[in-house]
């Protein structure tokens, strides 16, 4: 399959087509120009809550070590199964990761597609984090890369077959615009035993969750079509992994300065990858 650049920008601003090459212009006469290192700046200031939003240039750098290490491999490889079950590869496509990051699981996706014959598809990553972004943009350049919002995506409407959100922020009201009839979105979250031996030691008292319930998503139109549980054991991480993980995680903001302290003194830790796999998609009315 041949992975081509997006063409269906929406201008942030107002909502009407992008077009251009190096520089993206709509019909009233906004314009984006593409940074020198291949992505787009798509998040208007005025969308912006904070001066540098998202996650910063150490948390991006923790997570490329952590995941080019191969502890989150089998997510992706779950990951990738399950969105191609659920595409119609005969025909061109659009996948979205909202959300991205440093790109990591999109990059693997673009891998897996590239072994398909006949169709073309385009891939968007977006992510509210510029230096996320910049270091997508530097890890594959068939992808097309956003610095944009999941609250405003800023792509076409129905012209998008199926939405990834890892991990993230998702905005159920956005993703079914931007999502072709029929589109699907595959969400992959945290379960009550993610990183539990991680959390036994940063934190007094360990509080289990489950994945959060779907009743916003379910409230625009969306229902459950799939579910599939993955859990495993990682190889022992070191204490440069370990630290890395406490970095790109949110655990670093919610330890306490002791369990962060103690987290150094680790030598070696096992841990328990426990995530669920969710396809939804739009309630035939």
């Amino acid at each position: 399959m041949q992975i081509i650049k997006a063409n269906n920008f929406a201008c942030p601003l107002d909502g009407t087509p992008l077009l251009g090459d190096k520089t993206l212009r709509c019909d009233n006469g906004h314009s984006f120009d593409m940074a020198r290192q291949g992505y787009l700046h798509l998040l208007p200031v005025q969308n912006k809550k904070s001066k540098q939003p998202g996650d910063s240039q150490a948390m991006v750098v923790a997570r490329s070590r952590f995941l080019e290490e191969g502890f989150y491999l089998p997510v992706s490889d779950h990951l990738n199964a399950l969105a191609l079950q659920y595409l119609a590869l005969a025909g061109d496509l659009c996948v979205v990761d909202a959300g991205c990051g440093e790109g990591y699981y999109l990059d693997r996706f673009c891998d897996v597609l590239m072994l398909h014959e006949g169709g073309a598809a385009t891939l968007t990553g977006l992510d509210i984090s510029k230096p996320a972004v910049v270091a997508a943009a530097r890890r594959n350049k068939l992808i097309t890369w956003l610095v944009a919002s999941n609250s405003n995506p800023p792509l076409l409407p129905q012209s998008v077959d199926m939405i990834f959100c890892m991990f993230g922020f998702p905005d159920y009201a956005a993703f079914k615009k931007i999502l072709k009839p029929g589109g699907k979105v595959l969400l992959v979250e945290a379960a009550e035993d993610h990183l539990l031996e991680l959390r036994q030691v940063i934190y007094p008292e360990v509080r289990k969750a489950p994945p959060p319930a779907l009743d916003r998503a379910e409230l625009v139109g969306f229902s459950l079509v799939d579910s599939q549980s993955l859990t495993y054991q990682t190889a022992a991480l070191n204490r440069e992994q370990i630290a890395d993980l406490l970095v790109m995680t949110p655990h670093l903001f919610r330890a306490t300065r002791e369990g962060k302290a103690a987290a150094a003194e680790l030598d070696s830790l096992v841990l328990t990858v426990d995530l669920q796999l969710r396809v939804l998609g739009m309630v035939d009315m």
